[in-house]
């Protein structure tokens, strides 16, 4: 799977305010493998401001050091309060 920094490396010259097909010909005329242009045609058609926009806008995986048994496991660790028991401890 792309990760950021795969998807930054590949469009570090093109130009920005860049329209998806201009991220993704770029990405084509660079070399990017499939997984990182399988996630850039999935990119909403707007109009991107710089390559950190493309990226969180890609279907990237953030953290790709995370596993998913860790990402299950930390879900699982996280102890979420609610407001009203946040307050009642006041």
């Amino acid at each position: 799977m792309a990760t950021y920094a795969d998807v930054l490396q590949y469009l570090s010259s093109l130009d920005y305010p860049a329209e998806k097909d201009d991220v993704v010909r770029e990405a084509e005329r660079e070399g990017a493998p499939p997984d990182v242009l399988r996630a850039l045609r999935a990119l909403p058609p707007v109009d991107y401001a710089n390559g950190n926009e493309v990226a969180r806008s890609a279907s990237i995986e953030a953290a790709p050091e995370v596993g998913p048994a860790q990402r299950a496991r930390q879900a699982r660790d996280t102890r979420h309060q609610r407001v009203s028991q946040h307050l009642r401890s006041i």
